[in-house]
C-alpha cells in the first residue's frame, strides 16, 4: 500500500507552513472572531440587506392592520400633545401653525426613540444567530437603526404633505437643515445604541435606563414648547441654556422646525437659537464622540456576547 507523504514547505507570510505540496495563500481569510468594527458592515451589505429586510417584514406579522400601526402611532401622539399644550395650555394662540411646530418636532424625537431602542436590544433580540454563527456584530444596530429610518418615513411623508397643503415653500437651506438633522439623529442614535447594546448583552437593566433617557428625550428638547421659553425661564443661569442648547437633540429639531415650519409662518418672531452655529458644531463632535466611544465599547464587549446571552 502507497503511502501519503507530506512535504514541508518554507515558512512564509500569508501562507501555512504545512501543505500537501501546493503552497495555499491564506492572505484573503480574516482571524475568526476578529473584525474592523462599523466599517465591515459595508462590506457585508447583502447580510445588511436580509437582515433590515427580516426586521420590515416581521414588525407588523400577524398584525391586522400591519403598516398602518406607522401611521396610528404617531397620530395619536400628536394628537394628545396638541390636546394638552395647545388647546389647554393655548400654545395654539402664541405659535402660528402650532400643529406643524408640533408635529414637526415629534417625527425627529420619534425617529430617535424607536432607532436608539431598537439599537439597544438588537444583539438580545438576535442572540440565536449570535451564539451560533460568526458575522460582524455591528450588523445588528445598524440594521435596528435602517429599520426604524424605514417607519419613520410615513411619518415624513405625511409632514410634508400636510406643509404643502397650508403653504410651505421648500428651500435649499431648509431641506439641506432637515437633512443635516437627520443625520445628527442617526449618528447620535448609533453611537448611543453601540454602547448601550454592548452594555445589555452583560446587564439587563442597561435596557430601563435607555427608558428613562427616551422618556427624557420628548423634554429635553423643543418640541412640545420654544426654546424661547427655557431662554426666559433660564435667564439668570445662561450655562444652563447653554448646555441645553448643545443637545444633539436640540439641535435636530430646530432644524426639523426651520425646514419645515418656519417657511409656513408670515413671521413667528422666534427665530433660532443664540449662538446656534456653535451649538451646531459641539452637537457634531458629541455625535462623533459618541460613535467612537460607542464602537469602543462595543468592541472591548463582544467578545464575550456569546456567553453572556
Amino acid at each position: 500500500m502507497e503511502h501519503v507523504r507530506f512535504v514541508s514547505c518554507p515558512k512564509r507570510e500569508g501562507r501555512s507552513d504545512l501543505t500537501f505540496g501546493t503552497p495555499i495563500d491564506l492572505g484573503a481569510y480574516d482571524v475568526p472572531g476578529r473584525g474592523k468594527g462599523v466599517l465591515d458592515v459595508f462590506r457585508r451589505r447583502y447580510l445588511l440587506r436580509l437582515l433590515v429586510r427580516k426586521g420590515t417584514a416581521t414588525r407588523y406579522r400577524n398584525s391586522v392592520l400591519g403598516w398602518v400601526w406607522s401611521y396610528v402611532k404617531p397620530a395619536s401622539q400628536f394628537l394628545i400633545y396638541y390636546f394638552v399644550m395647545g388647546i389647554i395650555l393655548n400654545f395654539h394662540r402664541d405659535i402660528e401653525n402650532f400643529p406643524i411646530y408640533l408635529f414637526s418636532g415629534v417625527v425627529a424625537v420619534n425617529l430617535f426613540n424607536e432607532a436608539f431602542g431598537n439599537a439597544t436590544t438588537s444583539i438580545v433580540d438576535n442572540r440565536a444567530l449570535v451564539k451560533k454563527i460568526y458575522l460582524p456584530r455591528e450588523l445588528f444596530p445598524v440594521a435596528a437603526i435602517i429599520v426604524a429610518f424605514v417607519h419613520f418615513l410615513p411619518q415624513l411623508a405625511i409632514l410634508i404633505v400636510v406643509c404643502l397643503l397650508i403653504g410651505w415653500t421648500p428651500t435649499v437651506a431648509g431641506i439641506g437643515g432637515a437633512i443635516l438633522g437627520l443625520i445628527l439623529i442617526v449618528a447620535f442614535a448609533l453611537g448611543l445604541g453601540l454602547f448601550f447594546s454592548a452594555l445589555n448583552a452583560r446587564f439587563r437593566d442597561a435596557q430601563n435606563f435607555v427608558e428613562l433617557i427616551k422618556m427624557f428625550s420628548t423634554w429635553t428638547s423643543p418640541v412640545l414648547y420654544t426654546w424661547a421659553m427655557v431662554y426666559t425661564q433660564l435667564e439668570n443661569h445662561p450655562w444652563i441654556f447653554t448646555l441645553y442648547s448643545w443637545n444633539p437633540l436640540t439641535v435636530a429639531v430646530e432644524l426639523f422646525h426651520q425646514g419645515f415650519w418656519a417657511s409656513t409662518t408670515a413671521d413667528s418672531g422666534l427665530g433660532i437659537i443664540p449662538g446656534f452655529g456653535t451649538a451646531l458644531l459641539v452637537a457634531g463632535i458629541i455625535c462623533v464622540s459618541m460613535l467612537i466611544v460607542g464602537q469602543l465599547v462595543f468592541r472591548n464587549l463582544e467578545r464575550s456576547f456569546a456567553q453572556d446571552l
